[in-house]
């Protein structure tokens, strides 16, 4: 699934090429996970100008100049490409068509991607936006692990399964620990750690693929490493499952319960 790192690239080099584009045409190939009628989001967008390309969490908003907003989760396996003329990419479940040419077709072989339109806001603040000691506060009374309570969305959004172990990692902390049973010293040092995590990610992937709107490079993380079994510090990697989540960590990490 493309996280905070991944999907702030995708932002930007969406943006470079479609803002002050207006879209011509919104094709809805495969609408299971549509929640309104194509044609109500054809009478909503096309002929629109598209003004920002934004991230909300683990979502891309295409706000458009009459105020209407598409919103895109890729889900676990949702890639975009462009093209030109006609699409041929498999799997497609929905085409953005501009009017200088270039089309965007947003593809899913599990057909789990969600499009919206006018998604309502959340009050959930972004991993990247926490307000002074908002997680602190979040944390008290959670008694499940850590780690469901930073993926779940309903404390912070815009963290996946990957990079909560690499933050989970940085931070020392162990993700079976129970979130209310976590120090307020460690606590703190978590909301250090996210942005920090989140943002060398995001610019190691951008000196790989800069131009990327596809790629999720992940073979530089620490621990989070599915095909290997050390850090690549070299400590040993464990492996488990957390509320159905495959959970890389190591046994330095601190359990707190």
């Amino acid at each position: 699934m493309p996280e905070i790192p991944d999907l702030n690239i995708f932002s930007r080099n969406l943006s470079k090429r479609l803002v002050g584009q207006k879209l011509t045409e919104i094709n809805v190939v495969i609408p299971r996970k549509l929640k309104v009628p194509e044609t109500a989001l054809k009478e909503a967008l096309e002929g629109q100008e598209l003004t920002a390309i934004t991230r909300e969490g683990k979502e891309l908003y295409f706000i458009f100049k009459n105020g209407h907003v598409l919103s895109v989760h890729l889900m676990l396996h949702g890639t975009m490409y462009w093209y030109e003329g006609k699409n041929g990419q498999r799997f497609t479940i929905a085409e953005l068509l501009f009017a200088d040419g270039t089309g965007l077709a947003i593809t899913d072989w599990q057909k789990a991607v969600i499009l919206t339109l006018d998604p309502k806001p959340s009050k959930v603040p972004d991993a990247m936006a926490m307000p002074e000691g908002y997680l602190v506060t979040a944390l008290k009374g959670k008694s499940h692990p850590i780690k469901t309570a930073l993926t779940e969305g309903k404390v912070v959004r815009g963290i996946g399964n990957a990079y909560v172990d690499e933050i989970l990692y940085a931070a020392g902390i162990s993700p079976f620990s129970k979130a209310d049973k976590i120090p307020d010293d460690k606590i703190e040092m978590l909301i250090k750690v996210i942005p920090t995590v989140l943002t060398d990610a995001e610019n190691h992937i951008s000196s790989i693929f800069p131009d990327t709107i596809t790629e999720k490079e992940r073979d530089f993380l620490q621990v989070h490493r599915p095909k290997q079994k050390q850090t690549l510090s070299g400590e040993p990697i464990k492996t488990a499952e957390i509320d159905k989540r495959k959970t890389y960590y190591t046994e330095g990490q601190v359990l707190y319960e």
